[in-house]
């Protein structure tokens, strides 16, 4: 039975979760379908060119929270140490404790990463750039923030796989922790 769907932004989220469980590759149109309730007549309607265009607007929605809710936030706060510390309880509540997969990483890692390589550098490029900003005001060392803050975004990429992997979400909230303690500047 088809469901009614006013906006195309009311399916975003179900869309993310097929991509997120099945990736690009496997989503396919009769899948989305089933999944969201909506027909192929609707679903070409909100998104004309189909599939790409479900992933491009999932990729888009999924950036501009992080925007929102990480980077912004990282790029402007005058208190970096409470930046840096909210962007980790953002991204705790985010993936949900480690058990939701990151859908630019499934990406990324995927077949169709090259079909959509501009939206992934972009988020992965301005996550970066605005952790390695805060940890710079927050007093780490030049050289080292930059490294820094791929060793945290590269962390948090790989404790979400590897709770997935061992069925334990807390490892997720562990790595976390300790990527959190590495943004703290060393006493002189």
């Amino acid at each position: 039975m088809s469901r009614v769907v006013a906006e195309r932004q009311d399916v975003i989220a179900t869309l993310a979760e097929v991509f997120r469980e099945h990736g690009y590759d496997g989503a396919s149109l009769s899948l989305i379908t089933e999944k969201t309730g909506l027909g192929k007549g609707s679903l070409y309607h909100f998104f004309p060119r189909g599939k790409e265009e479900m992933a491009e607007a999932v990729l888009a929605d999924i950036a501009s929270w992080f925007q929102t809710h990480i980077f912004d936030r990282l790029n402007g706060d005058d208190r970096p140490a409470a930046a840096v510390d909210d962007m980790f309880a953002a991204v705790d509540g985010y993936f949900r404790q480690g058990r939701r997969l990151c859908l630019m990483g499934i990406i990324a890692a995927s077949g169709a990463h090259d079909r959509f390589s501009v939206e992934l550098n972009r988020y992965f490029v301005d996550w970066r750039a605005a952790l390695a900003a805060a940890l710079g005001r927050r007093g780490i060392a030049e050289g080292d923030r930059q490294a820094l803050a791929e060793e945290v975004i590269g962390g948090i990429q790989g404790a979400l796989i590897l709770a997935r992997t061992l069925d334990d979400p807390e490892a997720f909230g562990r790595v976390l922790g300790r990527l959190r303690t590495r943004c703290q500047p060393s006493p002189n």
